[in-house]
C-alpha cells in the first residue's frame, strides 16, 4: 500500500467492544483493541493515502441462525453493511480513523466526548481526594463538553493546566479580583494559541429563531425569506455567521488559553467584525477554527483579538474577530494597537442618508439567548445587580443582528448574497423595550452607521460600518439564462435520455411541464418538458403554448429533489416548491423521472 500511494483498511469491532457485555470480557477487549490498532494506523498510514476505519455491524450470520428469529435474521442481513464497507474502501472516500454501528439499513459515526473538567489542586498543594469529591459534579458535567479528536488534542488540554498551576509568570489574580498581569512573557505566550477546533452545525430552524432573536418580523414582508422555511428565498441572516463563531468564547474555552487567568465577571465584548465569502447555506455542519491572533495594552484593561475561521469542507465560509475587554488588567507594558486588528471607522460628519428604527421587545433577551449565549446577565435580575444595572440588558450581539438588519433593507433589498462584511464598537447597554434607532450613511460600497437609543440620544453602537459587494460584481455572479445552474446539467440529460423513448411517453403522458427555476429569490431560468406533441422534448424556455403544470423552486431545492434528498410532497407543502395548473399530472412526471430518465 505505502508503495503504490493508496490504500484502505477496514477493521471489523463490535458494540460489546465499545459498550461492554456481560460473560464477554476477553471478545470485547479484542474488539476494542481493533479500534486503537486502527486509530494508529489511520495516522501513521495518512501521508501515504492510506485510510483505516472501523465498522462495528450488526448482522446476521450462520452463527446466529439458532439464536435469531428469520424475519430479524431477513432484516439484518450483511447485504445491508457491505455498502458502507465499499465506500470505505472507495478511492474518493476522505474519511479516516473513523469508527461507524451500521446495521439493517442504518449507520451511525461515533466519537469519544470529554467535560470540560476541573482543577482540583494548586501550586505548591497537595492534591486530595476531598478536592475531587467536592468538584465531582464539575468533572461530570458534559455541557459544553469538547470531543478531542487527536492525541495532541486530548493531551494539550492537560498541558494547558499544567501551565495554570505551575507558572511563575502570566497573569495572577489580585486581591480585587481583577486580572492583573505579573509578567508580560505570559501575553507572549498566550498570543497564536490555537483552540481545539470545533464543529457548528444549524438547520434552518436555528437561522429562524436568530432571526426572530433580531427583530425579524412578520409584519414586515421581506422579512419573511428569513422566518419561513418554505420561502422560495429562504436564507440565514448575514450576522448569523456570529453565532456558528460563538461557541470558542461560550465554550469555556478562554479559560484555557495559556499564561493567562480570566476573571469572566470583568469580560466586556468591545468589538465585532465578521466576514462572508459567500451566503450562509440554509443548513450544514461549519469546521470551525480559532486562535488568539494578539493582546493589546489599553491601560484601564487589556484587550484579546481572538479570530475564528469557519469552514464547508476546505471552503472558507466566514471569519469573525471577537475584541474582548478585560477590564483592570492592563499597563503591562504592553502595545496598544496591532496591524491584525480589524478597525472601526468613524462616522461621516454630515447628516445621515437614512435612518430606520425598531423596538426592541421586552422578551428580546429571553428570545436572542435562545441562539447560544446563555449568560444570566441577560435575563436574570440578581446577577445583573451584581454587574451594576438595574435590570438585565440585551446582548451586544442582539443589537448588532438589529442594526445590520436595516442596512440590509436600506441599501440591499434585503439581498443577503450582497453582504460582505461587518464592523462595530459596542458602546452602552441596551435595555429590552428600548427602540433601536440606526443612522446611516452612503459612500461607494460601504456603509457607516451608528445606532442609538431613540428618546435619550445613547450612541450603543459606534463607528461602525457594512461593506456590500458591488451590484456589477453580483450581475456577474447571478446567472440569467440556466447554463451556469446544476439544474441546466439535469434537463440536458433528461432530453438525452428521453430522445429515443419520447414518442412512448407521450402517449402516456400527453402533457406539459413547465419549471421556473430560481436563484436568490429570482427566477434565473426556465425548462420546458413537452410530452403531447409530437415525440416529445425537453427545452430552455417557457413552454411554446400554454403549461399543463408549472413548478417553481430555487436551483438547490431542484438538486435536492432529484437526488432523492427533498421529498416533492413535503416540499410542496412546506412551500419550498410551488405549482399551478393540473398538479395531480406530477404523478406522471415522477414516471418520467424515474422510469424512463432513470435518475
Amino acid at each position: 500500500m505505502k508503495k503504490q500511494k493508496f490504500g484502505r483498511i477496514i477493521m471489523t469491532s463490535s458494540a460489546s467492544g465499545i459498550y461492554g457485555n456481560f460473560g464477554q470480557a476477553n471478545y470485547s477487549a479484542a474488539k476494542l483493541g481493533l479500534l486503537g490498532l486502527a486509530n494508529t494506523l489511520a495516522i501513521e498510514g495518512s501521508k501515504s493515502n492510506i485510510h483505516c476505519n472501523t465498522i462495528a455491524p450488526t448482522a446476521g450470520s450462520r452463527m446466529t441462525q439458532s439464536v435469531l428469529p428469520e424475519d430479524l435474521l431477513e432484516a439484518l442481513k450483511p447485504d445491508y453493511v457491505a455498502p458502507l464497507v465499499l465506500w470505505l474502501c472507495h478511492e474518493s472516500c476522505e474519511e479516516n480513523g473513523s469508527l461507524f454501528e451500521v446495521g439493517a439499513g442504518w449507520i451511525g459515526k461515533l466519537r469519544w466526548e470529554r467535560t470540560l473538567g476541573a482543577i482540583v489542586r494548586q501550586k505548591n498543594q497537595p492534591m486530595t481526594p476531598e478536592a475531587v469529591k467536592a468538584n465531582w459534579r464539575k468533572i461530570c458535567d458534559f455541557d459544553n463538553a469538547s470531543k478531542p479528536q487527536t492525541i495532541q488534542e486530548s493531551t494539550g488540554g492537560v498541558i494547558g493546566v499544567l501551565r495554570k498551576i505551575d507558572s511563575d509568570g502570566g497573569v495572577s489574580t489580585n486581591h480585587t479580583g481583577h486580572a492583573t498581569s505579573t509578567a508580560t512573557s505570559g501575553h507572549t505566550g498566550a498570543i497564536g494559541y490555537k483552540f481545539p477546533p470545533f464543529s457548528s452545525t444549524y438547520t434552518d430552524m436555528e437561522a429562524i429563531m436568530y432571526a426572530l432573536g433580531v427583530g425579524a418580523s412578520v409584519q414586515e414582508p421581506k422579512d419573511l425569506k428569513f422566518i419561513y422555511e418554505g420561502s422560495s428565498d429562504f436564507s440565514c441572516l448575514p450576522t448569523f455567521g456570529v453565532i456558528i463563531a460563538q461557541k470558542s468564547i461560550m465554550g469555556g474555552g478562554l479559560a484555557e488559553i495559556p499564561g493567562l487567568s480570566i476573571n469572566f465577571a470583568k469580560v466586556l465584548h468591545g468589538e465585532q467584525y465578521l466576514e462572508l465569502y459567500k451566503p450562509l447555506p440554509r443548513e450544514g455542519k461549519l469546521r470551525c477554527e480559532a486562535v488568539v491572533a494578539d493582546i493589546l495594552d489599553k491601560g484601564s484593561g487589556s484587550v484579546i483579538l481572538m479570530d475564528v475561521y469557519a469552514y464547508s469542507g476546505k471552503e472558507l465560509i466566514c471569519y469573525n474577530q471577537f475584541s474582548l475587554f478585560l477590564v483592570g488588567s492592563g499597563s503591562f507594558g504592553g502595545k496598544r494597537t496591532s496591524d491584525k486588528a480589524k478597525v472601526a471607522v468613524a462616522t461621516p460628519n454630515r447628516a445621515p442618508d437614512a435612518v430606520r428604527t425598531d423596538t426592541t421587545s421586552h422578551n428580546q433577551a429571553a428570545l436572542y439567548r435562545l441562539s447560544g449565549d446563555w449568560n444570566p446577565l441577560h435575563i436574570d435580575p440578581n446577577f445583573a445587580g451584581l454587574a451594576g444595572f438595574d435590570k438585565p440588558i440585551l446582548h451586544g450581539l442582539c443589537t448588532f443582528g438589529f442594526s445590520a438588519r436595516h442596512v440590509l433593507q436600506q441599501f440591499a433589498n434585503n439581498d443577503v448574497s450582497r453582504f460582505k462584511a461587518i464592523k462595530a464598537r459596542f458602546a452602552k447597554p441596551v435595555y429590552p423595550g428600548q427602540t433601536l434607532q440606526t443612522e446611516m450613511w452612503k459612500e461607494g460600497n460601504r456603509i457607516h452607521f451608528q445606532t442609538k437609543i431613540q428618546g435619550t440620544g445613547d450612541i450603543v453602537i459606534s463607528n461602525a460600518y457594512v461593506d456590500l459587494v458591488p451590484t456589477s460584481d453580483m450581475s456577474a455572479k447571478i446567472p440569467s439564462q440556466g447554463g451556469q445552474l446544476q439544474s441546466a446539467l439535469v434537463f440536458e440529460e433528461i432530453g438525452r435520455r428521453l430522445k429515443d423513448v419520447g414518442q412512448e411517453v407521450a402517449k402516456k403522458v400527453n402533457a406539459v411541464f413547465e419549471w421556473h427555476i430560481t436563484k436568490h429569490g429570482n427566477i434565473a431560468s426556465k425548462w420546458t418538458i413537452d410530452l403531447k406533441s409530437g415525440p416529445g422534448k425537453v427545452y430552455q424556455g417557457p413552454a411554446k403554448g400554454s403549461a399543463d403544470v408549472t413548478f417553481i423552486l430555487s436551483d438547490e431545492d431542484f438538486m435536492e429533489v432529484v437526488l432523492g434528498k427533498l421529498d416533492p410532497q413535503k416540499a410542496f407543502f412546506s412551500g419550498r416548491l410551488k405549482a399551478r395548473g393540473n398538479i395531480m399530472l406530477s404523478q406522471k412526471l415522477q414516471m418520467i423521472l424515474k422510469d424512463y430518465a432513470k435518475l
